[in-house]
């Protein structure tokens, strides 16, 4: 399920990148594989600088001359629940703002009376489907909590509820996702020590859930979270356009380089192989554009472009049409294997010419064949902004980049792979 994350930066900005087609849960899930426990979803973005909400009755008590819920509010058109800040969302949680939103519904950054602390609540649209899915959602965080020892970097689920007839998940609250993150930080990329360790943590997510037979289908930086706000501002030297001197700029760092993923609402079951679309654009593997079909390795296909783009600071496919991101993968990675081409599903088979990409005979535009051409190499986009560690990178990315899903890279051979060898020093 997808939402658009608000943030707390002191801008208007929203991410204007394609969201994939909605896909539920429940059509995807199998039974079995709904069991319980204490999982993982989110639908929050916190932002730098988390308010620290003073324990004080001033605070407390504003607000709660009656101490139950609010007046009942109609829903708006669409199913979703109509609030006012400071409302109580039941007599335990306060809502202090809206954090989140998307086709699911809203995510709430609450005041949790029992635990005196904030918390982040998914209240989902009262729309029969999203009920369902919301419940399926349920069952799959509790399932991968339930499973988890050793710390899975999943967000954990702390409590849920049907409320006014919408189910509302509680999140512990973490701090700002990757992407904004490095939209804050002017879109400069990450140290390669950090991209390592935040990958590190990415593939120890994708290994657990793989191995639980779930197949996430929608990893991407904005639904990857730091745990902590916290940040420290370091001088970032670059030439001035105006002059040969360098010139100081700033660039923000996490304190904590610790991570969690969010968003478990599109959640498939691996024991199957599936058809239907997922992945937002960016992040989509070749064969679910191709109707191929796809399982696990779609999520590695994720992880190779977050991993690009937290080295680069900018999406590996910036794109919004399926011919022009094919033709962008082969700019950057090589031609197309035949085999796949030639098992292209229907709606995909007017991509193919003569055994070939239609490109560029087939683009829609010649704005669009300039952005294909401007697209450097894989390798020539490591090296110019990675300093060290660049030809293990590389052969990380190569790996989980390969076009054909059966010979790309698993979470668990990649987390023993040369870049993420201990010898390598680490800052974070």
């Amino acid at each position: 399920m997808e939402m658009d994350y608000v943030s707390q930066f002191p801008h208007n900005h929203m991410d204007r990148r394609p969201r994939k087609r909605p896909r539920l849960a429940w059509e995807s899930l199998s039974k079995a594989q709904s069991g319980g426990g204490c999982g993982q979803d989110l639908g929050n973005t916190t932002s730098y600088g988390l308010p620290q909400v003073p324990d004080h009755p001033s605070f407390l008590l504003k607000g709660l001359d009656h101490k139950g819920s609010p007046p009942w509010r109609d829903d708006d058109k669409d199913g979703h629940y109509m609030f006012a800040v400071g409302d109580n969302l039941t007599p335990r949680y306060k809502i202090n703002r809206k954090i989140g939103e998307g086709t699911f519904g809203q995510v709430l950054e609450c005041w949790d009376r029992e635990v005196r602390e904030m918390v982040a609540i998914k209240v989902v649209r009262s729309i029969k489907k999203y009920r369902e899915a919301a419940m399926v959602e349920i069952d799959v965080l509790q399932l991968l909590g339930r499973c988890d020892r050793n710390g899975c970097h999943c967000v954990k689920i702390r409590n849920w509820f049907d409320y006014r007839n919408h189910i509302c998940i509680v999140f512990e609250m973490l701090g700002p996702s990757l992407y904004d993150f490095l939209r804050r930080n002017n879109y400069r990329p990450f140290p390669v020590d950090l991209v390592r360790e935040l990958g590190r943590q990415l593939l120890e997510c994708v290994a657990f859930m793989h191995n639980l037979n779930l197949i996430h289908t929608d990893l991407k930086p904005e639904n990857i979270l730091f745990i902590s706000s916290d940040y420290v501002k370091v001088p970032d030297y670059k030439l001035s356009s105006r002059s040969p001197r360098e010139v100081t700029y700033y660039k923000r760092l996490p304190k904590s380089s610790a991570i969690k993923v969010i968003d478990f609402g599109s959640t498939a079951n691996g024991l199957r192989r599936h058809n239907y679309i997922v992945s937002t654009r960016h992040y989509r593997a070749p064969e679910v554009i191709l109707g191929l079909g796809w399982s696990y390795a779609c999520d590695l296909w994720s992880v190779g472009c977050i991993l690009v783009e937290l080295c680069s600071g900018e999406a590996l496919f910036q794109t919004h049409e399926n011919l022009e991101h094919l033709a962008m993968m082969e700019r950057v990675l090589g031609p197309l294997p035949p085999h796949m081409l030639k098992r292209v599903d229907r709606p995909a088979e007017k991509y193919i010419q003569r055994g070939r990409l239609d490109w560029p005979e087939g683009a829609a535009s010649r704005d669009s064949i300039r952005a294909v051409q401007k697209l450097p190499r894989l390798q020539n986009i490591v090296m110019q902004h990675v300093d060290h560690s660049a030809g293990d990178l590389i052969d990380l990315l190569q790996g989980l980049l390969k076009y054909d899903p059966a010979n790309r890279l698993t979470a668990h051979d990649a987390l023993g792979h040369p870049f993420f060898s201990p010898d390598y020093g680490r800052r974070f």
